[in-house]
């Protein structure tokens, strides 16, 4: 046998640290996996939020110039998940309505999308 050879495997000291980068690894992505879902959801939110002004803006559109009233109104949206609260405004001019609608929404924080638009006579 010789003395003078270097033996062969790992040192307890190597697996030892390798276990703590390891784990620190592991909890690093359980707690990215906990993040995830609640991103998904408010990401769900807006995109589901988003679509309520575009509604409102083609409902405004489809009425009778005369008809769309000036001033602000208010209703509420029922989405998949939580309520939705829409707010549309609206300014006449000579030859055009200005229109501003909020959609307002509170998930975990309060939230809101604005769409502005002009409608032309």
């Amino acid at each position: 046998m010789n003395l003078l050879q270097k033996p062969k495997g790992f040192t307890l000291i190597e697996v030892l640290i390798t276990l703590i980068i390891f784990s620190i690894s592991v909890l690093a992505f359980a707690g990215l996996a906990s993040i995830t879902p609640r991103n998904n959801s408010l990401g769900g939110n807006i995109t589901e939020a988003a679509t309520f002004p575009h509604d409102k803006l083609e409902q405004l559109r489809a009425t009778h110039w005369e008809k769309i009233a000036e001033g602000t109104s208010t209703d509420n949206v029922r989405g998949t998940e939580i309520n939705y609260r829409r707010t549309w405004s609206v300014v006449t001019t000579e030859k055009m309505k200005t229109v501003v609608i909020y959609v307002l929404w509170n998930n975990k924080g309060d939230h809101q999308i604005r769409l502005v638009s002009v409608l032309a006579r």
